[in-house]
């Protein structure tokens, strides 16, 4: 049986250097031991008792559990390099739209970012990057410094499309609802006018991206595939709906709330994410809203992610359809 290693001292805490280790009377054997893990020069962690695969497999069958994995998972790696960062850096990049609920991929290494003349730290693991003063502004994120939402959009634009900028641009503004359906604008990440501020800080890396990306930001999308869905159908020549929208009968009822909605021709469009089939409540609520509206003149067309994303996206042509039986002429 293997032994277990010798507890440290408590004074140590979860992170601490060689040298705090060290003066604490810990042993160069003990921190060798397999309870440590070194994930930066100079840096020493405890080991959680939980591997993190295991946290996130427990979370897998719950909606969004890819998400809140990989941002737990990140936000780890960033308390873990807090101690080694110089007082004026800040996450940046791909490491900062993660840390702020963006949908992005995590960055395989962590991007910190200093303002001008400082210099950009170099580490292993660690993307250091020089950002002018006046392109950045910061916010903190559960102790830590990281650049506002906004400016992680424009920053974004020397390695996104426009049609990714346009996607967290939606993600920044969107104005989430509380649990009664109401809105909550203090609860955005952004604004479009700190959007546009942004694009109008100065030159940078894609100011040609966020320009053109700017013009298609809409307040109202409350997922990717929403935005996806929305930029498709103004490709296609689809009229411009209406976004998060409350749907009442005309005695004033509210039926339900929809993403996509085309008022003047009577046709409302769903888009079905993986909460809505994981989810019995929310299966059960969908059900009942979509007869109401059905009950009350609507069309619905309901959309998934491969009639949006998959090889063959039908999306535009199936509301297209609907619209079009609903007396809309290109």
């Amino acid at each position: 049986m293997t032994r277990r290693p010798r507890p440290l001292p408590t004074e140590l805490g979860a992170m601490f250097t060689p040298t705090q280790a060290r003066a604490a009377g810990v042993t160069a054997r003990r921190l060798r031991a397999r309870d440590l893990e070194h994930p930066y020069r100079g840096l020493m962690v405890v080991r959680p008792e939980r591997p993190l695969e295991e946290e996130q497999s427990d979370a897998d069958a719950t909606p969004f559990a890819r998400d809140r994995a990989q941002r737990k998972a990140l936000l780890r790696r960033a308390r873990e390099y807090r101690p080694l960062m110089v007082s004026h850096a800040f996450f940046v990049g791909r490491t900062a739209g993660v840390l702020h609920g963006l949908p992005l991929d995590p960055p395989e290494e962590l991007e910190v970012g200093v303002c001008a003349p400082h210099r950009a730290p170099r580490r292993r693991g660690i993307r250091g990057r020089k950002v002018a003063p006046g392109l950045v502004s910061i916010r903190e994120i559960d102790g830590l410094r990281v650049a506002s939402p906004a400016s992680t959009w424009a920053m974004l634009a020397s390695e996104l499309s426009v049609r990714e900028l346009v996607v967290v641009g939606d993600a920044i503004v969107h104005v989430p609802r509380d649990s009664w359906g109401r809105p909550q604008s203090t609860a955005a990440l952004g604004t479009t006018a700190q959007l546009h501020a942004a694009v109008d800080a100065g030159r940078r890396p894609g100011l040609h991206r966020l320009r053109e990306a700017i013009t298609s930001i809409r307040v109202g999308s409350a997922s990717p595939l929403e935005t996806e869905y929305r930029l498709d159908a103004e490709t296609a020549g689809l009229p411009e709906p209406e976004l998060d929208v409350q749907i009442r009968e005309s005695s004033g009822r509210l039926l339900g709330i929809t993403e996509i909605v085309y008022r003047d021709l009577r046709v409302l469009v769903e888009i079905e994410g993986d909460h809505h089939r994981t989810s019995k409540t929310q299966w059960n609520r969908d059900i009942e809203k979509y007869a109401a509206y059905i009950a009350d003149g609507w069309e619905l067309v309901r959309l998934t992610s491969s009639h949006i994303r998959g090889p063959n996206p039908r999306a535009t042509e199936m509301v297209r359809a609907a619209l079009m039986r609903h007396g809309w002429r290109p």
